[in-house]
């Protein structure tokens, strides 16, 4: 097996502490990245520990810095080489579920589930698959989607919700939330379709709980998505086949946020902030208010400040 070049683990705050004084001790040079509490680099290895806490590691020296300076001095724990044995629900069979485009005023929501097993777990092992927002370019998002994609006996499925579309259903359906369920239980119904190409089959269905009530999913759910047991958990993205999952919906996002770009040959930015609200303005007055609709979420309030 390859040796480890991506490493990904949550730090407590006396962790995360002993180990910016040690990098420090050390001679790491420190860097600033955004949403990190700190970043810091040398020779073949990258850690950065960001504010949510966790903590990403990348690099040639990755695995050698995990077994010889974290796990000894930080953690006081083995684990790298042990998964199997501290963690073995990490290589159970499972469907993990995301989604990209929720916080965004221009362009589609997009809604991804992953199928994985033990061989495909390992087969990642290398990769440095993780949650899409600690992912630095859409271009390694690409690259990450296709690997996912090539992965042998990786079953995936992409629904994605354009915006007319979106706006239908957010004025059916009255929430976000509920737009969610929707797509994540057709997600999930979507991949149990294609079950004979699970080998095996998978136990449960894993994604991030958004709603207050687990039920709202659960409700959304059809025949084949009911006999499978859900698990909604917050930074369900810790989980691989979610963090797989949001990288499919994140490239999907962005790929059919290009594509309006495009066509309307305008830049649309990400978010629903700053210069979201000029790009807006500049759309209307080429294309006209209603037009809006076809690239934007029409509920957010960049859309009743353009009103």
């Amino acid at each position: 097996m390859k040796p480890l070049t991506s490493y990904t683990r949550k730090l407590d705050a006396p962790q995360a502490d002993a180990l910016q004084q040690l990098l420090r001790s050390r001679g790491y040079a420190f860097d600033t990245v955004p949403y990190a509490r700190f970043a810091a680099h040398r020779e073949s290895v990258n850690v950065v520990f960001y504010e949510s806490g966790k903590l990403v590691v990348q690099g040639k020296g990755t695995q050698e810095f995990v077994e010889f300076v974290l796990e000894p001095e930080i953690l006081k724990q083995v684990e790298l080489g042990y998964e199997a044995v501290l963690k073995p629900e990490m290589f159970d069979p499972r469907l993990g579920v995301d989604e990209s485009g929720k916080g965004d005023f221009f362009g589609p929501l997009c809604v991804a589930g992953v199928y994985v097993n033990a061989a495909i777990v390992r087969a990642w092992t290398d990769l440095g698959i993780r949650d899409s927002k600690n992912v630095g370019s859409d271009r390694k998002i690409a690259e990450l989607a296709g690997a996912i994609r090539r992965t042998p006996g990786c079953v995936v499925s992409v629904v994605p919700i354009g915006n007319e579309a979106y706006n239908r259903l957010h004025a059916k359906l009255g929430t976000v939330n509920a737009i969610l369920a929707w797509g994540h239980a057709r997600v999930i119904e979507n991949l149990l379709e294609r079950e004979g190409q699970m080998q095996p089959a998978p136990r449960r269905a894993i994604s991030d709980q958004f709603a207050a009530s687990k039920a709202t999913v659960a409700r959304a759910l059809m025949s084949r998505g009911k006999q499978i047991e859900l698990v909604q958990r917050h930074k369900a993205e810790e989980d691989l086949a979610v963090a797989a999952a949001s990288i499919l919906a994140r490239h999907e996002f962005v790929t059919r946020l290009a594509a309006l770009e495009k066509r309307y040959g305008l830049k649309l930015p990400k978010g629903g902030a700053g210069p979201v609200d000029e790009a807006a303005k500049e759309f209307v007055v080429r294309q006209g208010l209603a037009s809006l609709v076809k690239i934007a979420k029409l509920h957010f309030r960049n859309a009743l400040r353009l009103m």
